[in-house]
């Protein structure tokens, strides 16, 4: 499909996510920022790249939004969108939608949750999200941003659902590698499936967001992509975990369960599978055990 308009785009952080962002958007007049460029490499000077933009897209880890943020706010001129794909929480438990609004207005961010697997993108792939912005008009520049590609869109305007659906999975999608790991069968991941959309709706709506925003693209359709995938780095977790691995357990979902922890947003108790997970973090040694208990007691 041809293109309808040329977008001036910053792509934030080259990892795997930015590479696939670049992959999309390679059609548009496109700059890239790193913080660390490759030997070689120009540096990219972030405050003039971020002056007279038509879109920002944040493709950084959550923690680093904050500063990133407050730089690029100092240059910005017309009416840039910034777009973030981080799917964890700053260091004082903070979403990367609020953070982007903190710095440079609310009406001026997006939020794209889904199934994205980078490589999958990079290898032209189809891939699927649900793009959060409280402005109509703003769904409709964003839409066109992506028109073409092998990315698909759906508009919703609950960013705070879709954002604890996308950052939530990632615990949940141990679960399932620790199952895995045990060698429960398939039966096990139908019956984690249930559970965890129903622990993830009820925390959801205790957060502020919409009971109904996990089943759809950024709760249910990333949690299969995550709990499923081969490659799946939270997968790979649940089965670390289970291993007693206590020096590999890294990443954004053991993160997210740190800073839970001592935000106290939700008592993880009142919700078994999150809380099985959460323990079995802190004390990976005993996961087999508390994995049979959590079946004796939730699965009746």
């Amino acid at each position: 499909m041809k293109q309808e308009k040329n977008f001036r785009v910053l792509i934030l952080g080259h990892g795997e996510m930015g590479q696939a962002m670049e992959r999309l958007l390679g059609h548009h007049s496109l700059q890239v920022w790193q913080r660390r460029p490759p030997p070689g490499g120009v540096p990219l000077n972030l405050e003039q790249a971020a002056a007279d933009n038509d879109f920002i897209v944040f493709c950084l880890p959550a923690t680093a939004h904050a500063d990133i943020a407050a730089r690029v706010a100092v240059s910005l001129r017309g009416d840039p969108l910034c777009l973030t794909i981080a799917k964890g929480l700053d260091g004082q438990g903070r979403l990367p939608a609020t953070v982007l609004a903190e710095a440079v207005g609310a009406a001026r961010v997006a939020v794209l949750y889904g199934p994205m697997i980078s490589e999958e993108i990079r290898a032209g792939k189809p891939a699927f999200a649900e793009c959060g912005t409280t402005e109509s008009t703003s769904y409709e520049r964003i839409a066109a941003l992506y028109r073409g590609t092998a990315l698909r869109l759906e508009a919703s305007r609950d960013i705070t659902g879709l954002s604890w659906s996308a950052i939530l999975k990632n615990v949940y999608a141990m679960a399932f590698g620790m199952a895995d790991e045990l060698h429960l069968g398939d039966n096990m991941r139908g019956f984690l499936a249930v559970t965890a959309l129903r622990e993830l709706s009820a925390i959801v709506r205790h957060l502020g967001g919409e009971a109904a925003t996990p089943y759809r693209l950024a709760g249910l359709g990333d949690l299969i992509t995550t709990a499923t995938s081969a490659g799946s780095h939270h997968h790979e977790l649940g089965r670390l975990i289970v291993r007693g691995m206590h020096d590999q357990l890294g990443g954004e979902g053991v993160h997210t369960m740190t800073v839970l922890r001592s935000a106290g947003r939700f008592a993880a108790a009142s919700f078994p599978l999150f809380n099985l997970v959460d323990v079995c973090l802190r004390e990976p040694d005993t996961a087999r055990v508390r994995l049979a208990e959590f079946l004796r007691h939730n699965a009746t």
